[in-house]
């Protein structure tokens, strides 16, 4: 119990601190920290997440932050695929699951330090696909904004399903690359999109059979609810970029943990 708990708390500093990327580090930590397989940790670590994003989406909607259209296109479009991940999850065998998670959060971490390594980088809103109408504030709606969101939905449901993670790491960076929204708005509309798919996948794992260990799960959630109040209480005392190396550095050991433990399963 005191395991899940400080993981708990680890998680949601880490969730609460980066806005929306802590989430992929929940099953490497019950994985690494509980001995838990990848198919176990999977809808703990979603029902943590999805708590943690939900209270972060109803502030951002209380501050008028959330783009909720595209939110829901993204939900509608990530539901569906949940199913289609946690089919995958169940077919492929652990160490292949253990490697592609390593896959995923390395490339996160290599991301990360990239934009620490470029000084001074800022994000044109002319190679935005998905526009905002500065009289209204809200998207242009066209065809390429729709598939877009539609795409960034798609994909975030379909890892949610097969890894458990929440896709924050999807949707930031998309959404900073490809639109001209705030950082602030992006994190908000990102949160509500996590809180929501990450809720589908948890009904999905267990309609598949997912056996949940409920006094380690609940502890675990209420303990990166806690976290995550406190990590964002501290992030406006520290740097993005302090924050992004530190999270690199974490991502990084977290991948060489599931390495190692996909060599020891082999």
């Amino acid at each position: 119990m005191e395991i899940s708990l400080f993981l708990g708390v680890l998680i949601g500093l880490i969730l609460g601190l980066t806005g929306a990327g802590g989430g992929v580090l929940a099953v490497p930590a019950l994985v690494a920290g509980m001995g838990w397989s990848m198919q176990q940790a999977a809808p703990v670590a979603l029902i943590a997440v999805a708590g943690g994003a939900a209270l972060g989406a109803v502030e951002g909607l209380r501050k008028g932050l959330v783009r909720y259209k595209a939110a829901i296109l993204m939900v509608l479009c990530g539901l569906p695929l949940t199913k289609a991940g946690v089919t995958v999850a169940h077919l492929l065998p652990q160490k292949w699951l253990l490697g592609l998670f390593a896959g995923v959060i390395l490339i996160v971490a290599t991301r990360l330090i990239r934009q620490t390594m470029l000084p001074g980088q800022s994000k044109s809103a002319t190679h935005a696909l998905a526009h905002l109408d500065p009289a209204t504030g809200r998207f242009h709606w066209t065809w390429t904004s729709g598939l877009l969101f539609a795409g960034f939905g798609a994909l975030t449901g379909f890892l949610t399903g097969l890894l458990g993670v929440g896709g924050g790491f999807v949707i930031v960076p998309a959404m900073r690359r490809y639109t001209d929204v705030s950082i602030h708005g992006i994190v908000a509309t990102s949160l509500l999109v996590i809180a929501l798919v990450g809720s589908g996948g948890i009904v999905v794992a267990v309609a598949n059979g997912a056996q949940l260990p409920w006094p380690a799960t609940l502890l675990f959630a209420a303990a990166t609810a806690l976290g995550m109040g406190a990590g964002r209480k501290i992030a406006p005392h520290l740097s993005e970029k302090t924050v992004q190396r530190g999270f690199a550095l974490v991502l990084l050991c977290a991948a060489a943990s599931l390495v190692v433990k996909a060599a020891i399963s082999a």
